[in-house]
């Protein structure tokens, strides 16, 4: 097991194409003057990924006001995030990434503490992307509860 490289404010942020819950392809560097929040998450359907993403979906206007788009990114595959929307009602852009390489070159998948033991999986994270293409800001093993209120206190949103 490794412990992933993190990505910090100023780095310039590693582009991907990954396939959304409809099966289009999405790409960051199509979304370049734009302000983008990829958030990381282990697996939809699940208590604190579905809570996570809920919070996005209510916040997705006033974030999209101040010029920001959100992208979830999980190992599930298409159909999955389809069936997540769905049932959730997210409005929210979900990307499957089932080779976890994006989420490797984000720092976002590695070694971690589960229930106290050490395991290998994917490292709930946010990072926000600013116009240029540079990390703005890079958290790491955030918490599903509570984060989206923390990120807009962090960007001066609230």
């Amino acid at each position: 097991m490794s412990t992933p490289s993190r990505l910090s404010p100023g780095d310039v942020a590693p582009d991907f194409a990954l396939a959304d819950d409809a099966g289009e392809s999405v790409s960051l560097k199509d979304l370049r003057g734009r302000k983008v929040i990829v958030y990381f998450y282990p697996a939809a359907m699940t208590p604190g990924c579905t809570k996570q993403a809920c919070d996005f979906t209510d916040s997705l206007a006033s974030l999209q006001a101040e010029g920001y788009e959100v992208l979830g990114i999980s190992p599930d595959k298409p159909e999955k995030l389809a069936r997540f929307r769905e049932k959730e009602g997210l409005g929210i852009r979900l990307l499957s990434d089932p080779d976890k390489a994006t989420m490797q070159a984000y720092g976002a998948f590695g070694e971690k503490k589960l229930y106290g033991k050490t395991v290998e999986g994917v490292i709930r994270s946010t990072i926000v992307v600013d116009e240029d293409g540079k990390v703005d800001l890079a958290q790491y093993n955030v918490k599903a509860t509570g984060h989206v209120a923390k990120l807009r206190r962090d960007l001066g949103l609230d």
